[in-house]
């Protein structure tokens, strides 16, 4: 039977006089492996504020943003968490400053150096000059720890509950699904790069482009523990490869062009730089950010990659759908206090985000057009080995540097200018 869990009656801080009456969800109840069954776990609340479709890392930030204004938030997601998902998962420790936990339980690992490479070969070593060493996580470790602050703060949960489909009558969302219709005041879509809520919606998504990943059962060797990152073996694109407490796991995207890699070829050639042998190479779909999109619409809104936040030059998306999802939330318990334009400054909030990304586009479609020579005169260069370290901890943004970047790769294209 699908699980619940929810901590608190469905009493929101938004109610309205004209809504019906909510009943208690099941405390306790049965939430993946967590936990432990509580009595009355069968939820009875069909009408929320707000129901959230994706128990990702933005549906998750949305929920408890939301929940802790007050507002009743059903989250619902069609696996069994803890759940696994292709991701190699660094995140800035940035994102620590828009929640109120600490997150320490659900890392897998901390790193402070970064090891840059050419076809494996022309090595650069760098130590991180940042406030924080960067972060990774498991995302089935990561989603559920999210998800279980979301609940902390009042929302609900539904796991192992797909979404059919949806719509709006007299001013509310129904949302149908393998366990019954709710009904929504305000829907969100944070079901991801694969969802089909944002078609449901009528918004226009980004084209998916390849990406992969890899888990290796054994750790890296002591000496190329750090953050790697290869460009020249994969046309196009990168190749990352990072340490987790236990294992590893490597990655990567092609930025340009259409082609699709073979990367169970491109990652077998990476694994030897290691030692490493071993693991099941998964290929995905991920959304880069490709232009400013209209994200709102009636009583609607969608965050995280269902959204198209993928950074399109490092292909971050954690830290960019955690955002989109506390902004969302912003926008909701706006809208619920009586704010005309509450959803449309969503859409506002995530451009002037996007204005940023534009820089990291435009750095990549120079970058990745020669990508030698953007190593030669770009990466190895003691001041962009810096500066990469403080965008991968989230200090700068790419409109502080985007510049003079841009200008040092094109002057390397001049003969005797480089």
């Amino acid at each position: 039977m699908p699980s619940i869990r929810s901590l608190r009656p469905a009493v929101s801080a938004f109610s309205t006089s004209d809504e019906l009456p909510h009943s208690l969800p099941g405390r306790g109840a049965h939430f993946g492996n967590v936990g432990y069954v509580g009595k009355g776990g069968v939820d009875t609340v069909t009408q929320y504020d707000c129901v959230i479709v994706g128990a990702g890392p933005a549906g998750s930030s949305t929920a408890y943003h939301l929940a802790r204004q007050g507002a009743t938030v059903l989250l619902l997601e069609q696996a069994a968490l803890p759940r696994p998902k292709p991701c190699t998962g660094a995140l800035s420790p940035r994102v620590a400053e828009w929640f109120d936990f600490d997150f320490a339980p659900a890392l897998a690992n901390t790193v402070r150096q970064v090891r840059y490479t050419w076809k494996l070969g022309d090595e650069i070593i760098s130590e991180l000059e940042t406030q924080e060493p960067i972060w990774i996580v498991r995302r089935d470790t990561f989603d559920q720890f999210l998800a279980e602050q979301a609940i902390a703060q009042g929302a609900t949960l539904h796991d192992q509950t797909p979404v059919a489909g949806v719509e709006q009558v007299d001013g509310r969302w129904h949302i149908h699904t393998s366990r019954g219709t709710y009904q929504a005041r305000y829907l969100v879509a944070a079901d991801g790069a694969t969802g089909p809520m944002s078609g449901w919606l009528g918004l226009e998504s980004a084209k998916p482009r390849a990406a992969a990943v890899l888990e290796l059962p054994t750790p890296l060797p002591p000496d190329k523990a750090a953050l790697n990152f290869e460009f020249g073996l994969l046309k196009s694109g990168c190749l990352w490869c990072f340490p987790r407490d236990r294992d590893t796991v490597m990655g990567g995207v092609t930025l340009l062009g259409k082609q699709t890699p073979n990367f169970e070829q491109t990652f077998a050639t990476y694994a030897q730089d290691f030692d490493l042998t071993g693991g099941d190479c998964q290929v995905h779909p991920v959304r880069l950010w490709d232009g400013h999109r209209k994200l709102h619409t009636q009583q609607a809104l969608v965050v995280g990659e269902a959204a198209a936040i993928v950074d399109p030059l490092s292909a971050e998306g954690i830290r960019h759908g955690m955002y989109s999802g506390m902004k969302a939330a912003e926008a909701i318990a706006a809208a619920l206090a009586g704010e005309p334009d509450a959803l449309a400054g969503y859409t506002a909030a995530m451009h002037e985000w996007g204005d940023n990304m534009q820089w990291a586009q435009r750095i990549a479609s120079v970058f990745f057009r020669v990508p030698g020579l953007g190593y030669r005169v770009g990466i190895k260069r003691p001041t962009m080995t810096k500066r990469m370290g403080q965008l991968l901890a989230g200090e700068i943004q790419y409109s502080d540097i985007a510049n003079r970047i841009i200008k040092r790769l094109t002057t390397g294209f001049i003969p005797g200018r480089s």
